[in-house]
């Protein structure tokens, strides 16, 4: 039995219309009709809606040579009714990859504003205690906060631009998508061309933190542990760390969005369905880590140390999301 008659067989079983069947699949009665007269075949997401509808695996609607007595589902495959799909149309997956590109832009220049922020703090108050300025302590102290929360200051507005514009497409990555035809050829088209960049901006971004703590070497070479040298050693490495992350941050958000709509790596349907029940969790999660990193640093002001608070956290946030993953398998 081929796809159209066992769609016109589902259908009949469950006492529906073509009409009732277009409805329940957010498609039109001509849709349907063309399927059932094997004029066109429907996309996999319209296949995986009708597994759920009727009760049937991908399998059967799929196969010809499977009869009716096969049809039995695989619960894995079969979408969660609360997990309605999303229609995606071209229009809106083009504005989708571009907003996502001006959003990656702003974010990591913030970011990079965020981490060089201390930068004038540091070089100030070490350089007056060593009296390489003539600056009083207060004078130092005042005018580096100035210039660090100038930076802090200058990096709000991308963060918000950025966020409100790409706000409007949260739920993408939250609910299993439905991309219109032609949709998924053109993002993965996009993906293959901009994979050699997002390779190496990946490789510049983690070159540079791994050498940044090469100017903390050289000093030490050179001017053993003095204290100003140190400092400007410090400035260097939060320079170099910042333009890294700069590179890490923007090609890994843009690249997203390609997986975004294609329904790939951190956002398959699995991710998706995870991320959501951990979302409160998240939330509390990363807000104690900023508010750890921000007290760590303002109170022993050793930036170039306290940004290791990241890097582990993200590594016990991976941790603390497989075990929780683990208890739900149990239960």
């Amino acid at each position: 039995m081929i796809l159209a008659d066992k769609i016109i067989d589902l259908r009949k079983k469950n006492g529906w219309s073509q009409e009732e069947l277009a409805d329940q699949l957010g498609v039109s009665r001509q849709s349907i009709s063309k399927w059932e007269g094997a004029q066109s075949v429907p996309d996999m997401n319209r296949i995986l809606a009708m597994s759920r509808l009727f009760g049937v695996s991908t399998d059967y609607l799929l196969k010809d040579e499977l009869e009716p007595e096969q049809a039995q589902p695989d619960p894995d495959e079969i979408l969660p009714e609360e997990s309605p799909l999303r229609r995606v149309e071209m229009e809106e997956a083009n504005a989708f990859l571009e907003t996502r590109a001006m959003g990656a832009k702003r974010i990591a220049l913030g970011v990079m504003l965020c981490i060089m922020s201390p930068v004038m703090m540091i070089l100030l108050n070490v350089g007056q205690d060593a009296g390489r300025f003539a600056l009083t302590e207060n004078q130092a102290a005042g005018l580096g906060g100035v210039v660090l929360f100038l930076f802090i200051c200058a990096a709000l507005p991308l963060f918000l631009t950025a966020g409100i514009r790409m706000s409007k497409f949260d739920d993408l990555s939250e609910v299993p998508l439905d991309t219109a035809y032609g949709v998924d050829g053109m993002v993965k088209e996009r993906k293959e061309q901009y994979a050699p960049t997002h390779t190496r901006r990946l490789v510049l971004g983690i070159t540079l933190c791994v050498l940044s703590v090469v100017p903390i070497f050289v000093m030490l070479t050179l001017k053993g542990d003095e204290d100003f040298p140190m400092a400007v050693a410090t400035g260097a490495l939060l320079i170099m760390v910042a333009v890294g992350v700069y590179f890490i941050v923007r090609t890994s958000i843009l690249h997203g969005g390609y997986d975004v709509l294609l329904e790939e790596g951190d956002c398959s349907r699995a991710v998706k369905a995870e991320a959501a029940k951990n979302q409160h969790i998240a939330s509390i999660y990363w807000a104690a880590v900023l508010t750890i990193y921000l007290g760590w640093s303002f109170i022993t002001m050793e930036w170039h140390r306290t940004w290791i608070v990241w890097p582990i956290a993200g590594v016990a946030y991976g941790i603390l999301t497989a075990v929780l993953r683990m208890i739900r398998s149990k239960n």
